[in-house]
């Protein structure tokens, strides 16, 4: 097999002293289709494009600052010696954890203030972010991050990956595992599932969906996150491990809990404060 010579450009495109990366286009291209995607279902779900539209123009920025400071936080040690890379997210460094989190308490403050059912509004949401994060992890291919320990280029090939895939994961003198790949996979597994059963009647109830997600996520995360060499730490426990076990259990026993003690409305009958008026 002939592979490529040299890693892929992580500039897409030079304007003079501007360079747009690679990272920031393949991450822009996933939000814009999460926000597609979140749109339609919204209509159908009687919740507002202004709501929709409005909830992300708050959440993304906050998002983006969240998912930042979350990976500065834990490479601290790092960024106090070189404080002026704290800002330069376009070489990588933001983690997904911190984005959600972040989204989130902004999802669900809107909501409370537009009367708006916070766990409707999220399950609208949970799977278009499944999508994007999986489009999203190409960024770190194209950076060359969120890899996994050095392999073989017979276990690469094996996988039947393109030459240019394979080439990608030359780092530092050895190939290596394609983390960002399984994780990718992952998602686009899981956004398949959910998409496909979510719209069955008397399956889910408000917030469900999003339950949905955080368990399949955080599930996959967890064993794929073992496998990456670049986590973040505290002590000798992999942080990400740590949040993707709070979050699979979490979500399990307040699935469980809401049901035995809640009356919910099914995911399918929407917004219906907006009906009533």
């Amino acid at each position: 097999m002939n592979l490529l010579l040299g890693a892929l450009n992580p500039i897409a495109l030079r304007l003079g002293a501007l360079e747009i990366h690679w990272y920031g286009v393949i991450i822009a291209t996933g939000v814009v289709l999460a926000v597609g995607l979140a749109l339609q279902e919204a209509k159908r779900r009687n919740v507002s494009e202004d709501d929709i539209l409005n909830l992300i123009l708050w959440a993304l920025p906050f998002a983006l600052i969240g998912a930042r400071l979350y990976y500065v936080v834990f490479e601290w040690s790092y960024y106090q010696a070189n404080p002026g890379e704290i800002i330069q997210i376009w070489h990588g460094g933001i983690a997904i954890y911190g984005g959600l989190i972040a989204a989130a308490i902004v999802f669900i403050i809107y909501c409370r203030r537009h009367a708006l059912s916070p766990w409707l509004v999220l399950d609208i949401a949970a799977p278009t972010v499944m999508i994007a994060q999986a489009i999203g992890r190409w960024g770190n291919f194209m950076n060359q991050e969120a890899y996994g320990a050095p392999t073989t280029l017979h276990f690469l090939q094996s996988l039947h990956l393109p030459d240019w895939v394979i080439q990608q994961m030359l780092i530092d003198g050895a190939y290596r595992q394609p983390t960002f790949l399984y994780e990718s996979a992952w998602n686009v597994l899981g956004f398949i599932i959910i998409m496909s059963i979510r719209h069955r009647t008397g399956w889910f109830k408000q917030g469900e969906i999003l339950f949905s997600y955080l368990i399949w996520y955080s599930f996959g995360r967890f064993f794929i996150e073992g496998m990456r060499t670049d986590s973040l730490f505290i002590g000798p426990l992999r942080v990400s491990q740590i949040v993707s076990l709070v979050l699979f259990f979490g979500a399990i026993g307040l699935w469980i809990w809401r049901r035995k003690h809640s009356q919910l409305p099914d995911y399918l009958t929407g917004n219906q404060a907006k009906e009533q008026k």
